[in-house]
């Protein structure tokens, strides 16, 4: 079968892939898929997807049936909250084409089942890939990075004609952030060309003669020039390895925290108690009270209020747990997402009139905006603090 998205590469006379590259919204890619599948009759197709992925593309219910308690015991919700804004990005992709991101991958699935080949998923797990990003990213631009994110979700304008072509060339990770690409290549690097080795890594341990993989056509150049040149790709321990945090992070995370302590220390040492007590009621005001307000602008209920109130002076203190995940518990707990609301969730999340409507948004609100509120209040404590320390 020819086709202008179709490269055939004999890697031995009896063995052959076939690269077949996708536009990841349009229909013409679904039905190439198909007919291709078909027509090649390939021992085994491999996917860019993962196993993860995969379920989200066959299972429909898969929002409706998440505990949103049990992603917060794991600490998840970060991972979370960023999988929503993908998945919201995904329908909004889907409106302006009409076609469901990712159908011809499903497609794939579909036929590579009914043909009785070999099924490989030959991308690696989306949680390594964003992990592995977010690792990746300078401390200080990684507000940079959220806030690149989280505007994302805002945008009312129509897509443009330049950024649907983007879209039907690469996935919806790699399109989200390709803006960002001259700002961060460090993400760009793990988005494209580590994906691109670990694609091609799988498509050549592929069993079959005859083995036929569907990517997005953004994977193309990638993989076709490591499989032609036999290029020794790196092993996928080594790809799937999550960097460890960086200092720059520890240092600020550790050290604020040991810096105020031993603030309270010196004071009480020199000044004595009387001051040391009224640094530690300021610490709380500071901390206690902003996040408490923050978790009544979310709506929260009554007791994660109280909850934030009285724990973010002390998880103030660690970098380890925020009081994020004690409110927003709290709040999954005595108010828990509806079903229905958990089916929305998808188009609440890029309506911000909605966002206190949807009980499941209220639950996000409610782990960020504590931690958000008492931000400001840590800064205004360390004023006050060092004017007490130089006698102010």
């Amino acid at each position: 079968m020819q086709s202008k998205d179709i490269i055939r590469i004999q890697v031995s006379q009896e063995r052959e892939i076939v690269l077949l590259g996708t536009a990841h919204i349009s229909q013409e890619s679904i039905d190439l898929v198909r007919e291709t599948i078909i027509a090649e009759k390939p021992d085994c197709v491999c996917v860019e997807l993962d196993e993860n992925r995969l379920k989200a593309l066959e299972d429909t219910n898969r929002w409706k049936n998440l505990n949103v308690k049990e992603v917060l015991k794991k600490k998840q919700m970060s991972s979370l909250i960023v999988n929503l804004i993908l998945a919201s990005y995904q329908k909004r992709m889907g409106e302006s084409t009409g076609v469901e991101p990712g159908a011809e991958l499903k497609t794939a699935v579909e036929e590579a089942r009914a043909c009785n080949a070999n099924l490989v998923l030959a991308d690696r797990d989306v949680k390594i890939t964003l992990r592995r990003a977010w690792a990746s990213t300078p401390f200080f631009r990684k507000f940079k990075l959220l806030a690149a994110l989280l505007s994302s979700l805002f945008e009312t304008e129509k897509i443009s004609e330049e950024e649907l072509s983007k879209m039907r060339e690469q996935d919806t990770l790699s399109v989200l952030l390709d803006d960002f690409g001259k700002e961060f290549p460090e993400i760009k690097q793990i988005l494209i060309s580590e994906r691109d080795q670990f694609l091609a890594g799988r498509i050549m341990k592929a069993e079959g003669n005859k083995v036929l993989a569907v990517v997005g056509a953004g994977h193309l150049p990638g993989i076709k020039s490591i499989i032609e040149s036999n290029e020794e790709t790196p092993p996928e321990e080594e790809l799937c390895k999550i960097p460890p945090p960086g200092k720059t992070g520890a240092i600020i995370g550790w050290g604020i925290p040991t810096i105020i302590i031993s603030s309270l220390v010196y004071i009480g040492l020199s000044q004595g108690a009387d001051k040391v007590s009224d640094s530690i009621t300021l610490w709380f005001l500071c901390t206690g009270v902003l996040a408490a307000i923050g978790t009544a602008f979310a709506l929260a209920h009554p007791l994660a209020i109280v909850a934030a109130l009285f724990l973010a002076p002390l998880t103030g203190l660690t970098p380890v747990v925020g009081v994020g995940m004690f409110t927003a518990f709290i709040q999954a707990y005595f108010c828990p997402p509806r079903v229905f609301e958990m089916e929305t969730v998808i188009e609440d999340i890029w309506k911000i009139s909605r966002w206190w409507k949807n009980r499941f948004t209220r639950v996000i609100l409610a782990f960020i905006m504590p931690g958000l509120f008492a931000a400001p209040g840590k800064l205004i404590f360390a004023a006050k603090i060092g004017k007490t320390i130089s006698g102010g």
